[in-house]
């Protein structure tokens, strides 16, 4: 997943082509990406582990009782100018400053992929980082995130849509369904490689902005996940950035963090989150693996027998829940595929109209 800032063009035609072993630039790190990367994953761990460390410091705040799935219940009953100017205004710089970061690496450096960082990704590293730490701290003295003032459903989008350009994105390199592509033009994926950058920029830094840093086990695992997406974020142009396995990793832990959350609200619907994006994972995202037929039939069977077993006991009358979350995503694929190629046959007809 999750290849977000910069593709390089050869990859943005929507052929995957072997990274190149030479920058092509004179001020890159010789920290090698991966060792980076499992830096990352450590610091990710250990800040998720200090949000609930810190969270008896916020155990005094009151909160309006929960009045259902469109109430977000981790907001101020009475927000103030600062909470509100803190919580906007940090998201903002955040956003812009992680935006203009991509644009730079995209527009006025000719990056190779490398092993190495460039100067742009500890750009990205350092401005993550701080905001990191800075909403900790925007937490710990106003509290409020962007929850307060914008619909719970908009964070939840954000993601699903990022979820659903991956698929679009990896179109050409893994299919879409059993290995097989969907009919999608090269020049919509195209679209779609060239600039999911500044859309998943905006997806995850808007989600981590959307919620307090508060000790529930749904945030806690949550922002662990914020965590993992602002380092794939930051590793643009590096081989880490495109590695399959850390990319698949990266789409499974929606799974487990989907099925967590379902299982700690005690609602009964874990099984639709964990067969689901399962399902995905069968239908879809582990033929870019290279794995052989057998390992992917057992994995199949694994699926198959595991989704019998739950359903035998929870009732088989909820067996279609398998199968809403891939309708759901699936069908979504088709849409953003049709209004980017809506998008760019406008485009095309503007400028044929202008030229005229």
């Amino acid at each position: 997943m999750l290849r977000s800032a910069a593709d390089s063009p050869q990859q943005t035609a929507g052929v995957q082509s072997r990274p190149e072993r030479t920058s092509g630039t004179g001020n890159d790190s010789k920290a090698t990406a991966s060792l980076v990367l499992w830096a990352g994953i450590a610091f990710s761990a250990l800040f998720t582990l200090l949000i609930w460390a810190l969270d008896f410091r916020l155990a005094s705040i009151e909160l309006l009782p929960d009045t259902g799935a469109s109430w977000y219940y981790w907001k101020l009953p009475s927000p103030t100018f600062w909470t509100r100017a803190t919580s906007w205004g940090f998201y903002l710089v955040h956003q812009f400053a992680i935006w203009a970061i991509i644009y730079y690496a995209q527009s006025y450096r000719k990056h190779r992929y490398t092993k190495g960082l460039h100067k742009a990704n500890i750009w990205a590293l350092t401005v993550n980082a701080a905001f990191i730490f800075l909403h900790l701290i925007q937490t710990h003295v106003w509290y409020d995130g962007l929850a307060q003032d914008t619909p719970i459903f908009s964070s939840q989008g954000a993601v699903i849509v990022l979820l659903v350009w991956v698929l679009l994105m990896e179109n050409n390199r893994r299919g879409q369904f059993f290995g097989r592509p969907a009919p999608f033009s090269k020049e919509v994926v195209r679209f779609a490689r060239t600039y999911h950058g500044y859309f998943f920029a905006w997806a995850i830094v808007y989600t981590f902005w959307f919620h307090p840093m508060v000790s529930t086990s749904g945030h806690l695992i949550g922002f662990f996940y914020m965590f993992l997406l602002l380092l794939q974020g930051s590793l643009f142009y590096t081989r880490i950035h495109t590695n399959r396995w850390w990319t698949f990793a990266l789409e499974g832990t929606v799974l487990v963090h989907g099925t967590l959350v379902a299982v700690m609200q005690g609602n009964g619907l874990w099984p639709m989150f964990l067969f689901g994006f399962a399902g995905i994972l069968v239908v879809t995202q582990m033929y870019g693996l290279g794995l052989s037929l057998p390992f992917r039939l057992l994995i199949l069977g694994a699926f198959v027998g595991s989704a019998l077993l739950v359903y035998g006991n929870f009732g088989w009358d909820r067996l279609n829940e398998i199968v809403r979350i891939p309708l759901i995503e699936y069908a979504s694929v088709f849409v953003l595929a049709g209004l980017f190629w809506l998008g760019l046959r406008i485009t095309r007809t503007v400028r044929h109209m202008r030229s005229a």
